[in-house]
């Protein structure tokens, strides 16, 4: 077994991005700061915020968190667009009422859109970046190959599909509706999940040999878990992300990575 240890990767490209930053202050005055702005009382998003605030205080980034009644929301995001000192926002997910999920993504300006959730975004969703990033970094041929998306999520599969679909790549999409689905799946030289249904793609249903990207999200009693058996983890034959530490740690990359670029688009 081979695994895609994102964690190791994160470590090359935090220090990539700490010089970048220092280059960006030093030489060109421009000091990058992310705005994040939640809506819900929520103790793992919480922890996912001072994740992200500890990372831009690790590569001189101001990270600022606008704790607000959604109602407030809107008005907020307007204020920050218009700050001069606010290079890049998020609007972290999910919201108290997700009704309002589209109006407030597509309020944010789309040179500050750091997420790349709005429908005018430049910059691209970081969990999907981070994905490609991870097969980029050991050298995971996707040319030739069928590749199969579990889930078509706003935040990785939908974007995740368009970046390989661009790239000419051979790509399925696996949803609830599609006919099939347990054969498209077997049939995958690389296999990316990102449904967020615990235990969703059994061992059995793993092509020999083949690439495993586990990039769900879910909670089964009480602990955070992916959409891969853990018994896909015993095969000897498959490159496959950890537990934990595979797409995780390149998602927070990238999203400081776009962080970097929207302070030079503003």
């Amino acid at each position: 077994m081979k695994i895609l240890d994102g964690l190791e990767l994160a470590g090359y490209i935090k220090e990539r991005q700490a010089r970048q930053v220092r280059a960006l202050r030093q030489s060109q005055q421009i000091f990058p700061k992310l705005a994040i702005v939640r809506t819900i009382d929520d103790a793992r998003i919480a922890a996912y915020v001072r994740l992200k605030k500890a990372y831009g205080n690790d590569i001189l980034i101001d990270v600022e968190e606008h704790f607000v009644r959604q109602g407030e929301a809107l008005e907020l995001i307007k204020k920050l667009n218009a700050a001069n000192d606010v290079t890049a926002i998020i609007i972290q997910l999910p919201l108290a009422d997700p009704a309002q999920t589209e109006e407030l993504l597509n309020a944010v300006d789309p040179k500050k859109d750091v997420d790349g959730l709005g429908k005018n975004a430049i910059l691209q969703p970081a969990t999907a970046l981070s994905i490609m990033w991870l097969l980029d970094g050991y050298n995971i041929e996707l040319r030739g190959r069928k590749i199969v998306i579990v889930g078509r999520g706003r935040l990785v599969g939908a974007p995740l599909e368009k970046m390989l679909k661009e790239l000419n790549l051979d790509v399925t999409v696996v949803t609830k509706e599609t006919s099939g689905n347990e054969q498209v799946i077997r049939d995958a030289d690389i296999l990316i999940s990102a449904a967020g249904a615990p235990g969703l793609v059994k061992s059995d249903m793993i092509k020999i040999d083949a690439v495993v990207v586990d990039a769900g999200v879910a909670t089964d009693k009480g602990k955070l878990v992916g959409d891969i058996d853990p018994a896909a983890r015993e095969r000897h034959d498959l490159t496959i992300t950890p537990e934990k530490g595979g797409v995780g740690p390149l998602t927070v990359c990238a999203l400081f990575d776009n962080v970097i670029r929207a302070a030079s688009l503003n």
